[in-house]
């Protein structure tokens, strides 16, 4: 873009936002931080580095180290300060060497899959006739005692696959704004249980429960030395859109495949057979051929890598880093996302694109050379997807004692901690969590964003990602509301989250918002007013 239609933005920018003055905060320096997010942007060359060229970064991998190597010798490269690692304990972790699988017989074709997480290996490549077990009870399992050994084993019926309609790549429409703008509805009260009637001495014993039955199920074919185990997968292709709203997505099948666990990071865990998940297309079929009577006979091999915890401080790390702050350098603003992902493709939207938006804002504010009042902190989390263990460890490390639900001392330096991890869509406002004070700062800090996209604050508290170890522990710690496009339809842990569905501007977009935030956050006068610790 030539010089001269950079200053028409840059004025029309200063003159939208004169209304939105923030104490503290000098809106050339935003319209700065803006530019060089915008028309600078290393975004997408961190992001191709992260994902395509380190790959998948599940925790307690080889992968995950390479990772931080990566980035950690960035924040250095910048001029970051109090680069770091922060250990916790996580158990063992887990990737993928090798995998393929053909069927032999009625014909042969190659088959679509990708092995469970934390399943062994096989025996190398193995051979085998391929066995459907239909069984719901103990009963029914021991009708086949003695004929599995070596078989492969298929337990699911077949699932329909219908054609894709309705809606697919998910935008945010009138009433998904409507509905997002607007607290939800109380649950109701759960009904007092009804007394139980005694059990006379003939009734039966309760029903397993589907964990119950599972762990029954593990151990069966493990001791009827079982060779492998495929399924194809949920009983349903529909998934919520997410963030708590009413919308719903249909998930794409077609050679996407979203796979399960098929272990423990837990090394003394009970062992489990070596597991894959097919494309459900691939699996139906050979569930049909077995139903007609059909001899299936396959070749199989799931080659894993098991990469035990031996650092006694634990195999799992958050990697943090400092712009330092001036007078009120003990303050703290933290823009965090989960760095580790699943192990099946390369994490480019789960959550490769969050941390890189939250690395490009504290490159922006380091390269522009700018001294923020408040320290700004990145911190890219690990174990995310157990749990939000790394998020939770950290919080309990620094701010919040559980055993006694009281803050620790530093609890009263965090101004506010923001995150992202939902997919590569562009942000489009931020979640208020109940947080009424914050909202209003929220909304003026969004006017310097209206023609980037933003739109609105939202009153709702929303779960299921890193700022709710925040939150619940009476921090300031929120959520952006993105775009999710094909989040949950394909890329969201499947073997499909790749750079190729990374939308390039969004990304760019998420920098700019994350950078604009951060300084405002780390510059007002007013601290930002905290919700009521719970009791």
């Amino acid at each position: 873009m030539k010089r001269s239609g950079l200053a028409v933005i840059a004025l029309l920018f200063i003159a939208a936002t004169l209304g939105a003055q923030v104490p503290g905060v000098d809106q050339a320096t935003i319209a700065r931080i803006r530019g060089e997010a915008i028309t600078n942007s290393q975004a997408m060359e961190t992001h191709w580095w992260l994902s395509e060229a380190i790959g998948p970064r599940a925790t307690g991998t080889p992968g995950y180290q390479a990772g931080a190597d990566w980035v950690m010798k960035k924040f250095a490269e910048w001029g970051l300060a109090n680069i770091h690692i922060e250990r916790f304990p996580f158990g063992q972790g887990w990737s993928i060497d090798r995998f393929s699988a053909h069927l032999l017989t009625p014909n042969a074709a190659p088959l679509i899959g990708m092995p469970r997480w934390y399943s062994p290996s096989t025996k190398g490549t193995i051979t085998s006739d391929v066995v459907y077990v239909k069984a719901a009870s103990e009963a029914e399992l021991a009708k086949y005692k003695g004929q599995l050994t070596g078989k492969i084993v298929i337990l699911q019926a077949a699932r329909p696959v219908r054609m894709l309609q309705g809606r697919i790549v998910l935008e945010m429409t009138e009433a998904d704004w409507a509905e997002a703008m607007k607290l939800p509805d109380p649950k109701p009260a759960a009904s007092p249980a009804s007394p139980a009637s005694p059990a006379s001495p003939a009734s039966s014993a309760p029903p397993m429960t589907p964990q119950q039955f599972a762990a029954l199920l593990q151990r069966f074919l493990v001791a009827e030395g079982v060779a492998a185990v495929l399924d194809r997968g949920s009983d349903t292709d529909m998934s919520a859109g997410g963030s708590d709203l009413s919308w719903q997505t249909q998930r794409v099948d077609g050679g996407t495949i979203f796979p399960g666990n098929g272990g423990s990071r837990d090394p003394k865990a009970p062992q489990q057979v070596p597991s894959a998940t097919l494309a459900v297309e691939h699996y139906n079929r050979l569930v049909r051929l077995i139903e007609h009577g059909q001899p299936v006979r396959m070749e199989l091999n799931i080659q894993t890598r098991f990469h035990p915890e031996t650092d006694p401080a634990g195999h799992a790390f958050n990697i943090i880093a400092d712009i330092p702050g001036s007078d009120l350098a003990d303050q703290v603003v933290i823009l965090g996302a989960h760095f580790d992902t699943y192990p099946y493709a390369t994490g480019a939207t789960d959550n490769t694109t969050g941390s890189t938006a939250m690395i490009e804002a504290v490159r922006v504010i380091q390269q522009l050379g700018l001294k923020p009042r408040r320290t700004i902190r990145v911190a890219l989390w690990a174990a995310e997807e157990q749990g939000l263990i790394g998020s939770r460890e950290y919080v309990a490390r620094h701010y919040w004692d559980a055993k006694t639900s009281t803050p620790k001392p530093a609890h009263a330096n965090v101004q506010a901690y923001f995150n992202l991890d939902n997919g590569t869509g562009r942000i489009r406002g931020i979640w208020g969590q109940n947080n009424t004070g914050a909202m209003k700062s929220f909304e003026q800090w969004g006017v310097a964003l209206k023609d980037l996209g933003w739109r609105s604050v939202s009153p709702r508290s929303v779960t299921s990602t890193d700022h709710g170890s925040f939150d619940n522990a009476g921090l300031p710690g929120f959520q952006f509301i993105q775009e999710r496009l094909e989040y949950n339809s394909r890329t969201h842990h499947s073997n499909m989250d790749t750079y190729d569905h990374v939308q390039k501007d969004d990304v760019i977009q998420q920098g700019a918002v994350a950078a604009v935030f951060a300084w405002y956050a780390a510059n007002t006068s007013e601290r930002l007013p905290r919700k009521p610790l719970a009791k």
